[in-house]
């Protein structure tokens, strides 16, 4: 009995240990950490999926630049997307290599000359790269209206930007996206097209001073002409592309003769090419290239020459012709010797009407950001200084946009000069036919200046068969 007893006391403490052993444990009642800003990183280096909102406000940093010099995001990897290839690419690694090292983050940079078809693809597909350089807006523009591209005024000084930046850059990086107005990139690296070159050693023995107005650059011309020489050098064959220099010329002159508000229009589609205030531009332009006596060649050799040998005449002894209008690459069809300063130089194109100011054609980099990572918000910080240029400015090829840029870091007269007309600009606008969808900056646009220039239709009939090709 007693013997029973015992066993049943033995199997109660046996089954109550079992069930002790499978109660549950206590019921957490301490919330969990709240996320931070600023993920470790191992998981930092994941590939993130696509953010088109800011993160949460909370815990961020006055600066994530700052952050990031501090250490705060080392280890962390951004991917980049852009067109620089070859010795561009070189030049651009070398840039940021400061950067890098300073904060621990790595900025791998993939470049392509396919880059147009290959950003899309990756956007399309889910696939976008951290940043993208952007050297046509126009293509941006199109990221921002399906809502892929992340508004960097969330996190970025306003403050800062407007200090550092002529207005003009801001005003262009604001696009319109599904929830309205975005601030969609940060420019990088810039470049002019208000210039005209000429030969200086000629210019000089001539007794020729640089003229400051429009009506003051006419009367040269006029000058030239009555000396028995040629002032102009003009020509607008490019292949497929022929006519893209005379879209920049009525670029030009739009931004010399009307409002920016009107120059905004016009590349949107708001203002047509059949306006009063375009087609006044066209006739200005017609005014300089169609009088014989100021293009070498005559009016009829425009078309048909070649923009890259069009400057050659200035460079012959003595010199053919005594001005050419081009952004500041075309250097590089310069006869090789060519000193800057001695056998060339340039000056910026003048205003027409003062009350325009001194507007710059440019065109350049904008950097937009499609994943949204503290890493990501420190490097697009970051190229916003001028310090992200600078290593490629002394190397050479390269502009800041940046105020806080120094004139002392360019190692060429060219360059620093480039520099100082456009931080000196009244106003910048980007390259109108390259804002303007395909069909019209890179088609109809091309062919209507180049027909109306060759002779073959009137300006009305090229201005009207421009607006044709606007897509509806």
């Amino acid at each position: 009995m007693k013997k029973s007893v015992w066993q049943m006391i033995a199997v109660l403490v046996m089954v109550a240990m079992v069930l002790a052993a499978c109660a549950p444990g206590p019921i957490e009642t301490e919330a969990p950490a709240e996320p931070t800003q600023a993920p470790p990183a191992a998981e930092a280096t994941k590939a993130p999926e696509m953010a088109t909102e800011a993160p949460a406000p909370m815990e961020e940093p006055e600066s994530y630049l700052e952050a990031a010099l501090a250490g705060a995001y080392a280890g962390t990897v951004v991917s980049m997307s852009g067109p620089f290839t070859d010795e561009d690419a070189v030049k651009f690694n070398a840039t940021v290599a400061d950067f890098e090292e300073k904060t621990g983050i790595d900025i791998q940079y993939e470049g392509s000359k396919e880059f147009e078809t290959t950003i899309s693809i990756r956007v399309d597909g889910g696939d976008a790269p951290d940043i993208a350089d952007f050297p046509q807006p126009g293509l941006l523009a199109g990221f921002v209206r399906d809502g892929k591209v992340v508004d960097v005024s969330q996190f970025l000084d306003m403050g800062k930007l407007q200090a550092n930046y002529n207005q003009s850059w801001l005003d262009m990086a604001m696009m319109q996206a599904p929830q309205g107005e975005i601030m969609a990139g940060v420019w990088q690296r810039v470049n002019g097209k208000s210039l005209v070159w000429y030969p200086k050693d000629d210019f000089d023995a001539a007794g020729y001073e640089i003229p400051q107005t429009w009506d003051e650059m006419l009367a040269l011309s006029d000058q030239i002409v009555a000396d028995g020489d040629t002032p102009w050098c003009i020509g607008i064959e490019s292949g497929t592309a022929t006519g893209w220099p005379a879209t920049d010329r009525m670029e030009e002159v739009m931004l010399r003769t009307t409002s920016l508000e009107n120059y905004d229009k016009w590349v949107t589609g708001e203002l047509d090419f059949e306006s009063p205030e375009v087609k006044a531009a066209a006739e200005k332009v017609g005014e300089l290239w169609f009088n014989d006596d100021y293009v070498y060649g005559g009016r009829a050799a425009i078309v048909s020459t070649f923009f890259g040998d069009s400057p050659t005449p200035m460079f012959e002894d003595p010199a053919k012709c005594f001005f050419h209008k081009q952004g500041n690459f075309i250097t590089s069809f310069f006869p090789a010797g060519a000193v800057a300063g001695v056998d060339y130089d340039f000056f910026y194109l003048p205003p027409i009407d003062e009350a325009y100011g001194k507007p710059v054609l440019v065109a350049g980099d904008i950097m937009a950001m499609f994943n949204d990572r503290p890493e990501v918000r420190a490097v697009m910080e970051y190229f916003t200084t001028g310090a992200s240029v600078e290593n490629w400015i002394r190397s050479g090829g390269a502009i800041s946009p940046h105020l806080a840029s120094s004139l002392d870091w360019y190692t060429n007269d060219v360059d620093r000069g480039v520099a100082e007309i456009i931080l000196n600009a009244t106003s910048v606008r980007f390259d109108a036919s390259d804002l303007m969808p395909g069909e019209v900056g890179a088609g109809s646009f091309w062919k209507g200046m180049t027909d109306w220039v060759s002779g073959t239709v009137d300006l009305d009939t090229a201005l009207k068969e421009i607006d044709a090709a606007w897509p509806q």
